[in-house]
């Protein structure tokens, strides 16, 4: 019997739309310039509708693939980590640096605290559940907070919005870390224990926060070398970039600390080598255009999650407390963190407003749910997934002309 003219292949289909996701993370940018949209609103968009109409029998709900999402996530967000790290002009410092403590110590730790607080009397979660959702949601993500970080590396466009931004970003996710490790234990019944919380103070906190800042240093320090030895001459290209985020992220966790700081700090300390070397535009936009591919492909997978009934448990309850957390909580906990800073108000609104939440936060609730054991998660995934949906819209179509606004009003009062 001869084969049927039109055969629709999952292979050739997912082919097709490999090549279409690869078209728009090279074209869509110029084109969406004019509109109020976003290449992430777009890719969702477009799993929405390509997963939607039954042709893909592949289902990329993360309650299924835990693994698999746990990892893609992490990959995703370590090169992130890296390109954050390289496009920083500015040096290290307390007082160059003081939007970040702030949002790192304060605004963070507040967060959390309240979405947790909201967990266990809104949601009725378990502490642990409730936990895992504040740590979750406390990191700014630094790969859908691409539209409102730093440019690239030497380019100048480093105001203090957009630094403290990339800046908490490329912080905030390892710090996070220890409070998901305090969800995993409270699920395990340990925060009744004082050996349980001992282990955690030193050990999830304290010996994993130094680990990943020592590696860190050292394989920053060890790639620098490589690239400018001999008086400056470079050694490789932009590939290097991602070899130092593979090698710094593998060495840190070898060394039981955590890797995302690692990368962060690697990337840190090979741009302060040599500040103002060509590498690290190569560098950076190798790690950029990686970056992009992936996070389009995850965010196509996040649509069809959507159009397969990822927000399917979801409440009104749950819809109401998932929008305060975008609204309320994160503004609120970032002007607390603001109070007494030298920022005009403008600046303090927009630090604390453009918390945008997104894959670190789908990498937590992975980690979370496949090291402890939180019970039924269907909810807490259907609240993360509505989270991440909000502010990629919400954020998506207002950051860009914030920004805009400020910069022009910026250079209105130079003039």
């Amino acid at each position: 019997m001869p084969e049927p003219f039109l055969t629709l292949d999952p292979y050739i289909l997912f082919l097709l739309g490999l090549g279409a996701v690869i078209l728009l993370v090279a074209w869509a940018p110029v084109g969406l310039k004019p509109l109020p949209l976003t290449l992430a609103i777009l890719c969702v968009a477009l799993g929405v509708v390509i997963f939607s109409t039954g042709l893909l029998s592949f289902n990329p709900d993360p309650r299924t693939w835990d693994t698999a999402t746990e990892r893609l996530t992490e990959l995703v967000v370590i090169i992130s980590l890296m390109g954050a790290g390289l496009k920083l002009d500015r040096p290290l410092g307390w007082r160059r640096w003081s939007s970040t403590w702030r949002l790192l110590a304060v605004a963070m730790p507040l967060t959390i605290a309240a979405v947790a607080w909201l967990g266990v009397a809104g949601l009725g979660f378990s502490l642990a559940m409730a936990l895992l959702l504040g740590a979750a949601m406390a990191p700014t993500d630094p790969v859908l907070a691409a539209d409102v970080q730093v440019g690239p590396p030497t380019s100048g466009d480093e105001d203090e919005v957009r630094f403290g931004l990339t800046s908490e970003a490329g912080l905030n996710d390892a710090l996070a870390f220890p409070f998901v490790h305090l969800a995993i234990l409270a699920a395990a019944g340990g925060l009744a224990a004082t050996e349980g919380l001992t282990d955690w103070l030193t050990i999830k906190v304290g010996w994993k926060l130094a680990a990943g800042v020592g590696v860190g240093v050292l394989t920053g320090f060890g790639f620098a070398r490589l690239i400018f030895r001999g008086g400056g001459t470079r050694f490789g290209d932009g590939l290097v970039a991602l070899a130092a985020t593979l090698v710094a992220y593998a060495a840190a966790e070898l060394a039981h600390g955590y890797g995302f700081l690692a990368v962060f700090v690697c990337a840190l300390t090979i741009r302060a080598a040599e500040r103002d070397h060509q590498i690290h535009q190569e560098m950076h936009d190798f790690s950029d255009q990686i970056e992009r591919l992936l996070i389009m492909l995850l965010l196509v997978l996040f649509g069809g999650a959507l159009a397969n009934g990822l927000l399917a448990s979801l409440t009104w309850v749950d819809a109401l407390i998932g929008l305060a957390v975008v609204f309320v909580v994160r503004p609120v906990a970032g002007m607390i963190a603001m109070t007494g800073s030298s920022q005009p108000m403008r600046e303090r609104l927009l630090l604390s407003f453009l918390g945008i939440r997104g894959v670190g936060s789908v990498y937590y609730v992975a980690y979370g749910l496949n090291h402890g054991d939180f019970g039924d998660s269907e909810r807490l995934w259907a609240i993360v997934g509505f989270i991440i949906l909000v502010s990629i819209l919400v954020h998506g179509v207002t950051a860009a002309p914030l920004l805009q606004r400020l910069t022009r009003r910026r250079e209105a009062e130079a003039g």
